[in-house]
């Protein structure tokens, strides 16, 4: 067994492992190892479907040290108008660059791919076999949140022989052999691949969309950088959070945040009970409704290869047929942990799905301060959502964390330099809050000790 020193081992070269580690060696002068199964950075992005995209613009996601993309806004497609969203290969490029070009290159990381953590610091290489011991102060879990994408695992419903349900992988090796298509799945991923068939000019009325529950979407025009002349993160969460602090009731605090755009739904006659963070522009939304095929019968439970069985019902399909299991639970709901536990540091949104975020501002907890609790304090996890009751959950879990980061300047001044932080605009090194600016803080401290209170009083008559 080869024994290897550092002050941390990071578990997961993932976007919050890479996140967490950029941070740190721009903090501090720690010494870091990395171990990933996969052979290169990028975690779950190494297994997507190559049609992917970021959901959100590319200046937002990454590390905070390097840039990605270009910050071009597209003049094309059903994303124009706003920001770009990185491809599947140009994050995953753009993750390898910084492995390569920042982590190894400084002489303080040590990288293992293609190995698999065991447990106290110890790994093995899946190639070789060759095992590793890590002595370490610091052991960061970047692979809590398990991400999952549907062509690492077999669907969670029956397939009979002869059927043909593959991953959306698998969509681009499609040649016209299909008369008809069956999306199983409401999420983003099933969004993804019914607007990959539409692109394709796949007829709407060949398409029919599986959705057990319809979903509270985001608008991605609102998700954008402040230098777009549009609706930017900020403004329109002071939005919603205005909308929250005045809702009268559960349905009101809906109807509110619909009506300031903080939210839309594909079927304005259908309310949603799903809330998973998915995005799309009004474009793609206007795509997605051409899909008139939509099937509102629970989940599935078997495909068989003359009939499709649900929760509430039965549909028929045939041999002409191609199903595509976009049913992978992406971004599970994971149970809360302390993110710093003695020698352990486990790493969580502390803000509503936004995970790189998170880990980066983790790593400079980690980095600037000492004492363990009020390092928690600061780092409460908010577990990604999934029911329309969970938006209501991780706007108050934001709205505390929020109130929390507000109470310290070092904290604000941090957050204002960051970019990977879409609630800010970015501004340049040593700069400092301006009265403007802490007023303006102030007004919103107000509106969010507002929107605290009303969003428990609506929670706990629920």
């Amino acid at each position: 067994m080869e024994k290897i020193q550092a002050d941390y081992l990071v578990v997961g070269s993932g976007a919050m492992g890479m996140a967490f580690t950029d941070v740190l060696m721009t903090e501090t002068d720690a010494t870091v190892v990395i171990v990933d199964r996969h052979h290169q950075p990028g975690g779950h992005w190494n297994d997507a479907y190559p049609y992917v995209r970021l959901h959100q613009p590319s200046a937002f996601y990454g590390v905070n040290s390097k840039h990605l993309g270009s910050d071009h806004v597209d003049t094309t497609g059903w994303n124009q108008g706003l920001y770009e969203l990185a491809t599947n290969s140009e994050v995953v490029a753009y993750f390898d660059q910084v492995m390569q070009q920042q982590f190894l290159a400084s002489g303080r990381v040590q990288y293992f791919p293609n190995c698999e953590y065991g447990e106290a610091g110890s790994f093995k290489s899946l190639v070789s076999g060759v095992e590793y011991q890590v002595k370490c102060d610091k052991i960061v879990n970047a692979t809590y949140m398990n991400v999952t994408v549907p062509s690492i695992r077999p669907p969670a419903y029956e397939v009979e022989d002869g059927v043909d349900c593959v991953p959306p992988n698998q969509l681009p090796r499609v040649q016209g052999q299909y008369s008809e298509y069956v999306v199983v799945g409401a999420g983003k991923t099933g969004m993804d691949a019914c607007l990959f068939l539409l692109k394709n000019n796949v007829d709407p009325s060949a398409i029919r969309w599986i959705m057990p529950r319809d979903s509270w979407i985001l608008d991605r025009a609102n998700i954008q950088p402040s230098s777009l002349e549009a609706s930017t993160t900020a403004s329109v969460f002071a939005q919603q959070a205005k909308a929250l602090a005045e809702a009268k009731d559960f349905t009101d605090a809906f109807d509110r945040a619909e009506s300031s755009g903080a939210l839309i739904r594909f079927d304005p006659n259908v309310w949603p009970t799903m809330y998973r963070c998915a995005t799309v522009t009004h474009l793609e939304l206007d795509q997605l409704r051409r899909i008139e095929g939509v099937v509102r019968q629970g989940r599935v439970i078997k495909i068989s290869t003359d009939e499709i069985s649900l929760e509430q019902g039965v549909i028929p399909t045939n041999a002409r047929t191609l199903h595509i299991d976009c049913s992978a639970d992406g971004l599970q709901t994971r149970e809360p942990l302390p993110v710093f536990d003695g020698s352990q540091i486990t790493l969580q949104s502390v803000r509503t799905c936004q995970q790189v975020f998170s880990a980066a501002f983790i790593a400079h907890v980690e980095a600037a301060y000492e004492d363990v609790e009020h390092k928690n304090e600061l780092c409460s996890p908010v577990p990604h959502p999934d029911t329309d009751v969970d938006f209501l959950k991780t706007s108050l879990a934001n709205s505390l964390n929020t109130a929390r980061w507000a109470e310290d300047p070092e904290l604000s001044n941090w957050l204002a330099q960051s970019r990977l932080d879409g609630f800010s605009q970015v501004q340049p090194d040593g700069y400092e809050l301006d009265e403007a600016t802490l007023q303006q803080l102030e007004e919103m401290q107000a509106v969010g000790r507002q929107t605290i209170e009303n969003i428990q009083r609506i929670l706990a008559a629920l």
